[in-house]
């Protein structure tokens, strides 16, 4: 295979997973929240960057400088890290072992309960902040269709960062690999050029105020105690991810996106 076709077919196996993560409970109701009340994250993170500013014209410039991407490798990787579902495919390369709703299904309910939490700051954030995405102020185009919402926080790079804050929790021995994946999951939506570069940086943020606060919560921590156990269980028996998969992605991760 080649390194193009193995890219390609990193994409394709969470594209075609699609819905991975919620599909398993699309016949339940969705669970509460952990958080008693969303998360303000408006008072942590830096305001949005404004017209005239050093932070917006960076912005600018590196949408303008990433349109060259389309039809690259990290192009690619781009399509496939935007399907938000299957983060758990996404993440298996890094974690060391295959991960999905099937060998995971108590990590899969646990992020399916986070993601209120996770949306809910997220959205809080983006009505306050009202940060208009990299294409409505230049024109280019994108690796997705083009989403309507706001940009600053972005919520797939706040989603990505989440999930890898608790997968490097479960999994200490592979943290860097797992983050690194985190941070390529919101670089990614850079490189699609529907977020800003100060968004992605916002997510991360953002991402680490929520998963601090879900920590406080009884029932979070209880929960992620259940998980542990079976993540223990499942790098005993567990499936290895492809290796062809895994080495293209990793030589991908190695290069700096923008």
């Amino acid at each position: 295979m080649t390194p193009r076709n193995t890219i390609a077919t990193i994409a394709a196996v969470v594209l075609l997973a699609g819905g991975g993560v919620w599909a398993a409970f699309a016949a339940d109701a969705p669970p509460a929240s952990y958080l008693p009340a969303p998360l303000d994250t408006t008072h942590i993170l830096p305001p949005a960057p404004t017209a005239g500013t050093s932070r917006y014209e960076a912005d600018r410039t590196i949408f303008l400088q990433t349109r060259s991407l389309k039809g690259s490798d990290r192009w690619t990787m781009a399509i496939g890290d935007a399907d938000s579902a299957s983060i758990l495919q996404q993440f298996s390369c890094s974690a060391g072992v295959t991960l999905d709703k099937d060998t995971a299904p108590r990590l899969a309910a646990l992020l399916l309960h986070i993601r209120k939490d996770v949306g809910d700051s997220t959205n809080a954030a983006k009505d306050f902040y009202k940060r208009q995405r990299p294409f409505r102020i230049d024109e280019g185009e994108t690796c997705v269709a083009k989403p309507d919402s706001l940009d600053y926080p972005s919520g797939h790079v706040t989603w990505g960062w989440s999930v890898g804050l608790i997968l490097a929790e479960l999994l200490p021995d592979r943290t860097p690999q797992i983050l690194l994946r985190a941070r390529a999951i919101g670089e990614s939506r850079v490189v699609c050029g529907v977020h800003n570069a100060s968004a992605a940086e916002a997510g991360r943020t953002n991402a680490s105020a929520v998963v601090a606060a879900l920590h406080g919560q009884d029932a979070f921590r209880k929960d992620l105690d259940g998980v542990r156990k079976e993540i223990a269980a499942l790098r005993k028996t567990g499936a290895a991810p492809d290796a062809g998969i895994c080495k293209a992605e990793a030589d991908l991760l190695a290069k700096d996106p923008y």
